[in-house]
């Protein structure tokens, strides 16, 4: 089958027609226009999480620590990734993978950017080692070093669609191997180019969902998960 605009335009129709029976967003003229709206006046969540008394991020001294940095509607307003996996179960995966290779795992909260790559980079330059990974509430990951510009990380995990618990452990395994100076094959990912059509508004509305959450005057703040 082949992908083209008029193909997305399809699919997003039928989506937002979907989401509109399960009120999930307000009926209007196009898409576009939908989407727009919940980014102004019509917020997804109308009540915004207060983290004001959480405490603040501190920079690790720790050589072994990977900081992992999660998105601001991380397991809160977003449950699970834009695949059904539970945040939960992510988090202890990536946990998992860091821990097997002898490293430790440190979690923030980035609450001044939604933008994977930067939260990466932010959990890196945060971490004792200048090694972090970014996760974005829908499942995109990103490994990332302190000293390289922000489109330039480590491993990119674009497609969190096709993501799996396995490939979440990989990633941490991956992330403390970097730590360590070892030699890292790059985590294989399957690709869907089917994947962007089908998951393009939800994504868009996850995002929207996320960036509603941000709170830039707080930066970043230490996260249990």
């Amino acid at each position: 089958m082949q992908v083209n605009e008029e193909l997305v335009r399809q699919i997003t129709r039928a989506v937002m027609a979907q989401l509109r029976q399960q009120k999930a967003v307000p009926d209007t003229e196009s898409s576009a226009k939908e989407i727009e709206s919940m980014a102004g006046r019509e917020r997804i969540n109308p009540v915004k999480t207060d983290y004001s008394s959480y405490p603040r991020a501190k920079q690790g001294t720790d050589p072994k620590e990977v900081v992992i940095g999660v998105g601001a509607a991380f397991q809160r307003e977003i449950k699970k990734t834009i695949g059904g996996i539970p945040l939960e179960d992510v988090l202890k995966n990536i946990k998992a993978g860091i821990e097997e290779e002898g490293m430790t795992a440190r979690v923030v909260k980035v609450l001044d950017t939604s933008d994977v790559c930067f939260m990466a980079l932010e959990a890196a330059k945060l971490s004792g080692s200048g090694i972090g990974i970014g996760i974005q509430s829908k499942g995109t990951t990103v490994i990332h070093q302190k000293d390289l510009y922000p489109l330039s990380n480590l491993e990119l995990f674009p497609q969190a669609p096709l993501m799996n618990l396995e490939i979440y452990r990989q990633i941490g395994k991956n992330a403390a191997k970097y730590v360590k100076g070892e030699q890292v094959v790059p985590v294989p990912c399957a690709n869907d180019p089917m994947s962007r059509p089908k998951y393009q508004v939800k994504a868009a509305l996850m995002h929207i969902a996320e960036t509603e959450q941000l709170s830039p005057e707080l930066g970043m703040i230490e996260w249990e998960g």
